[in-house]
């Protein structure tokens, strides 16, 4: 079979990126995911109250994220070249915390002091921001490198935390006060998310993205604000109002919550992922150029 001719123009197009595939998405879906639940972990903590489960949960999200990241290798035990890069890649300080925070999580588990569940939590949020950062350091591609992309992808890995928070709530928390500030965090975030998801996409159309990762993201707009986003913040409210079914109507708000987020993080990892292309308004020409008579 023939291969078809390429022309110049074709050559500069915006293309889609494959070297991340579902296992880097991972990474980012579980990853953020844990370090969001080992952040409220700890703030759950300041009521006294036993959330050794939640930092088991935590970390084996972050663990699995990583574990899914580490099989993506072709030669698995070259991941340690990644601690060369300290200085310079985010990837590499991503995996720098990782140590802290099993290292801290596993000491809190063994002796249940108030300091090592915290710095588990403040080290689970630096692993969130990380996890922004690699995608804010890829300049080759728009929907990545967009300023507004950074903190959207904070946003969803907090807002994913603190609702996985709000099921567990009832269960690690015992004082009511402690439970309807874990869900109004949750909502609040789940708002800011919101907030955060229509500025970027305002931001990247203002900019000029990629024709493939408009269309990505708007294809899945409409049903992340109502789906991952209105629909778990109407279920927070009843569950803070004490509703019949409140505990059902937590567990399906942390569902769509954490669904959301998950589904944006893959969508922007893998189907917006494009370069930025470039176009010439005039192909260049061999050979010399005529000479031009005085």
């Amino acid at each position: 079979m023939k291969t078809p001719k390429i022309r110049a123009g074709e050559r500069v197009a915006p293309r889609q990126q494959h070297n991340w595939d579902w296992r880097a998405a991972s990474n980012f879906i579980a990853g953020g995911a844990g370090g969001g639940l080992l952040a409220f972990a700890a703030f759950a903590s300041l009521w006294g109250t036993d959330v050794r489960a939640l930092l088991v949960a935590g970390m084996a999200l972050i663990g699995a994220g990583l574990t899914s990241v580490w099989f993506e290798i072709g030669k698995p035990w070259r991941a340690l070249n990644v601690y060369r890069h300290a200085t310079t890649s985010w990837m590499t300080r991503e995996a720098a915390v990782a140590p802290f925070v099993f290292g801290c999580g596993v000491l809190a588990l063994l002796t249940g002091q108030l300091l090592f569940v915290l710095l588990t939590g403040v080290f689970g949020a630096c692993f969130v921001y990380a996890q922004a950062r690699m995608l804010a350091a890829h300049k080759g591609i728009p929907a990545w490198r967009h300023p507004r992309c950074l903190p959207l992808v904070a946003a969803t890995g907090f807002a994913e935390g603190a609702s996985l928070l709000a099921v567990a709530a009832p269960f690690v928390i015992p004082q009511v006060a402690g439970q309807i500030a874990v869900a109004v965090c949750a909502l609040v975030l789940l708002l800011v998310r919101v907030l955060l998801w229509r500025n970027y996409l305002r931001g990247l159309r203002t900019d000029g993205a990629p024709i493939g990762s408009l269309r990505a993201l708007s294809a899945i707009d409409g049903q992340f604000l109502k789906i991952g986003n209105l629909l778990p913040a109407a279920l927070l409210l009843v569950g803070v109002l004490g509703a019949p079914l409140a505990g059902a109507a937590l567990v399906l708000a942390a569902v769509a919550a954490v669904a959301g987020g998950w589904w944006v993080k893959y969508t922007l990892v893998r189907r917006a992922a494009f370069t930025q292309g470039f176009a010439l308004p005039h192909l260049p020409v061999r050979g010399r150029a005529p000479r031009v008579r005085a």
